[in-house]
């Protein structure tokens, strides 16, 4: 619940701003008491006298209103809220985020505040797409802003792609992380998820059959206990978690380094599935089959080990979980491993064929600690991430 909670919500233009009137009726059954403040862009698709209806509040349009600087200002509006929250948001608001204009009440609000800001992006495929929403993103992420979405759905021109907003659960569910503490509030949490992919010429590559949905759902689930969490994925065809930092990388060494920028952390898992090799005499240029010729020879070279690297490091997390896939033996190579690398628990569970572990909706594991071994169920991923995320949260309280 958010009782006595106050949140801010900026709505800017975008058809998606009819969800923005769901928001608002969501938050204040569980207790939030929420502000809005509406951009000329925003009213074009909703009504001041709508919202206002549903928050019980009058809306906040003009920054040179004499009224509404007079009585509360764009100051207070900010210093009076524990969180803003931008839906949708658009390409031209989150530029303006991103370069510190101020020449609407919303961006003027939103370069004042020093609350915590979650946006929720909303925009056609190739606005989302460009290098310049892109790059705007990542400097509001590397100054701390949270994002949830977009998703991947139909588009307001009748498109599929990605850029369509958050739907409001999942929204729901990032405000919660942030506003409503939890045994993780103030955590940070550092999930790996995906396969890596190792280049061997510009058009093939070496992988593995890793989705990617274990290690989101563990990065899903970190968050909802309050946790700040970088998700490092590999290429993976999910929707990133509600509330999580997500950087993309490809190969084991893009992952390490990211893991190594995302420190220090209270908790670690390395759920990806990181290639152990990679090719050491990659092409520049596609390899050709010639006619009567033997295969090219591709030499392996071992990828740098990610577990063992962060338990060895100086900034070793204080829980470091890490996970063993097998086909055979499942426990006592996980046992093995854990000692191996130097880690805290590891999470094991059978890939064999037939298990459908690899791209499925369940997962059988094994959680190997100090103390021993705990057999779990066959269960959903997303129960599996949970049950784990209850366990840490327990294993690092203070």
């Amino acid at each position: 619940m958010l009782t006595g909670r106050r949140v801010l919500l900026v709505i800017s233009g975008g058809i998606a701003a009819y969800k923005s009137l769901d928001l608002i009726r969501r938050l204040r059954e569980r207790g939030a008491a929420v502000r809005c403040i509406l951009t000329r862009g925003g009213e074009q698709f909703v009504t001041p006298l709508s919202i206002a209806t549903l928050t019980g509040e009058r809306v906040f349009q003009d920054i040179f209103s004499l009224t509404d600087e007079a009585e509360i200002g764009h100051i207070a509006l900010v210093k009076e809220c524990d969180l803003v929250v931008v839906a949708p948001a658009t390409a031209n608001l989150l530029a303006k985020m991103a370069m510190g204009l101020a020449d609407d009440l919303a961006a003027t609000a939103l370069l004042a505040t020093d609350r915590p800001i979650l946006v929720a992006p909303a925009m056609n495929t190739r606005m989302w797409d460009h290098p310049a929403t892109r790059a705007n993103l990542a400097t509001l992420e590397a100054r701390g802003v949270h994002r949830v979405g977009p998703n991947t759905g139909w588009l307001a021109e009748g498109e599929v792609g990605e850029g369509r907003m958050a739907e409001v659960p999942e929204i729901l569910a990032a405000i919660e992380g942030l506003l409503a503490g939890g045994p993780l509030a103030g955590r940070r949490a550092l999930v790996t998820s995906g396969p890596t992919v190792e280049p061997i010429d510009p058009v093939r590559f070496i992988a593995n059959r890793s989705s990617g949905k274990q290690g989101h759902a563990i990065a899903a689930a970190l968050a909802r206990l309050g946790a700040g969490v970088t998700l490092v994925s590999g290429p993976v065809a999910l929707a990133d978690p509600a509330g999580v930092r997500v950087v993309r990388v490809e190969t084991a060494a893009e992952m390490l380094e990211a893991c190594r920028a995302a420190l220090p952390a209270d908790v670690a898992v390395c759920a990806a599935a990181v290639a152990d090799w990679t090719v050491a005499n990659r092409s520049a240029g596609k390899r050709r089959k010639q006619a009567g010729a033997p295969p090219p020879v591709i030499e392996l070279a071992p990828n740098p080990d990610i577990l063992a690297t962060l338990a060895a490091g100086p900034q070793r997390p204080r829980l470091l979980v890490g996970f063993a896939a097998e086909t055979e033996n499942v426990v006592g190579n996980a046992v093995e491993k854990r000692a191996r690398k130097g880690c805290d628990w590891i999470v094991a569970n059978d890939v064999s064929a037939g298990t459908g572990a690899f791209g499925g909706d369940a997962n059988t594991v094994h959680l190997v600690t100090a103390s021993g071994v705990e057999d779990w169920p066959a269960l959903p991923k997303t129960e599996v991430a949970r049950r784990l995320a209850e366990r840490i949260a327990a294993a690092v309280q203070p």
